[in-house]
């Protein structure tokens, strides 16, 4: 889909990388500039997110490989880059600087806290970032700390999926108006954007401030239940209709407390109830018990069993590369077959490649 596009990356950490895979995924030469020294502390040597990629090594502080660089920048589509706020431009390659080489450009910025703001400068992390930003509030049962699962609802979610979605927008826009743009995409601001479907439920008086007490935070059908093999089921069946075969399933259709479905004095109760229920028999005969019901109650997996689970095995979704258990590409596309998830390269296994190319733009891939 994105053949012909060229996207620069600068090697980094988190949600950075990961748009680059998504990019490189969706046919775009993603060139990551890989550091000349050794990985970024926390990454393997070939890190599966630089899967699809093309990579040559620059240092940065060298005046002859910036130049490299910016030879690179003049004929891309767009750049990525996850540092802090002015280190890109400490460097000479701030969007200024990078876009004075090429208008077109969408110079895509990837932090937490944004590029402008109180907190621009300061360190943080994936949960810190959700917790300001309000996305982390509902992410527990009453009286637990919230805790979402790492790095989805900040780094992907809030920060890298929103980054791709800023880089194809201002490509798109770049192309019809010849104008290449900044793209600023802060996780606090992505992963509040994202709360939006919940608050939804504002409006009809569906979520509250206090956890444990919103249409999708406290009831009994909403939640996961501990199996007696101390695996876990999820249960989810908010539409009345679904309600119903849930507690037909569990023999509970005629049990009068269990009626009451939005009664929320209820739910503590009910939920204790269910819990005890569940931890009687293990995940998969739970699992067996609604497997083709439209109960919405499905088992809760790790990555390896969801690997071997019929559907996403049936779909292709988890695939395992030279050893490496990785999801495949997404979305899909009709008309498209499946590929394969590329091999990720080697620090500047392409470099003589790319600088041929720039030596002599004929020679291309």
């Amino acid at each position: 889909m994105l053949k012909g596009t060229c996207i620069v990356e600068v090697e980094a950490l988190g949600p950075a990388p990961f748009a680059g895979m998504l990019l490189a995924d969706l046919g775009a030469d993603v060139i990551v500039v890989h550091r000349k020294q050794a990985p970024v502390p926390g990454l393997p040597e070939r890190s599966l997110l630089d899967r699809g990629k093309r990579s040559i090594a620059l240092d940065l502080r060298d005046a002859d490989d910036v130049a490299v660089l910016m030879r690179l920048i003049a004929t891309a589509d767009g750049l990525i880059e996850g540092f802090r706020p002015g280190v890109m431009e400490r460097l000479g390659l701030g969007p200024d600087a990078c876009r004075a080489a090429n208008k077109r450009l969408v110079y895509g910025r990837m932090t937490g806290w944004g590029q402008d703001g109180p907190l621009a400068h300061t360190a943080g992390h994936d949960l810190n970032y959700i917790g300001v930003s309000g996305a982390l509030w509902y992410a527990s049962l009453p009286g637990e700390p919230p805790m979402a699962p790492p790095t989805l609802v900040g780094d992907i979610g809030g920060g890298a999926l929103y980054l791709v979605i800023g880089m194809l927008a201002g490509i798109i826009n770049a192309r019809a108006s010849g104008e290449g743009t900044v793209v600023d995409a802060a996780i606090v601001d992505g992963s509040a954007h994202m709360m939006n479907l919940l608050m939804v439920l504002g409006q009809i008086g569906g979520l509250s401030a206090e956890r444990g007490t919103s249409l999708l935070d406290g009831p009994h059908w909403c939640r996961v239940y501990r199996t007696s093999d101390s695996g876990f089921i999820s249960v989810q069946c908010i539409e009345p209709k679904f309600y119903a075969l849930f507690l037909d399933r569990l023999g509970l259709a005629a049990d009068p407390q269990f009626a009451n479905q939005f009664d929320r004095d209820l739910w503590p109760r009910l939920g204790s109830r269910l819990a005890a229920i569940f931890a009687a028999k293990t995940r998969d005969e739970w699992t067996r018990l609604f497997e083709g019901s439209d109960a919405c109650v499905a088992p809760v997996l790790n990555p390896r069993q969801a690997a071997l689970h019929p559907h996403m095995a049936a779909r292709g979704s988890w695939l395992t590369v030279d050893g490496i258990l990785q999801a495949a590409a997404a979305p899909r596309f009709s008309g498209w077959a499946q590929r394969m998830p590329a091999k990720s390269p080697a620090r500047d296994e392409h470099g003589a490649e790319i600088r041929d190319e720039l030596a002599d733009p004929q020679a291309s891939h």
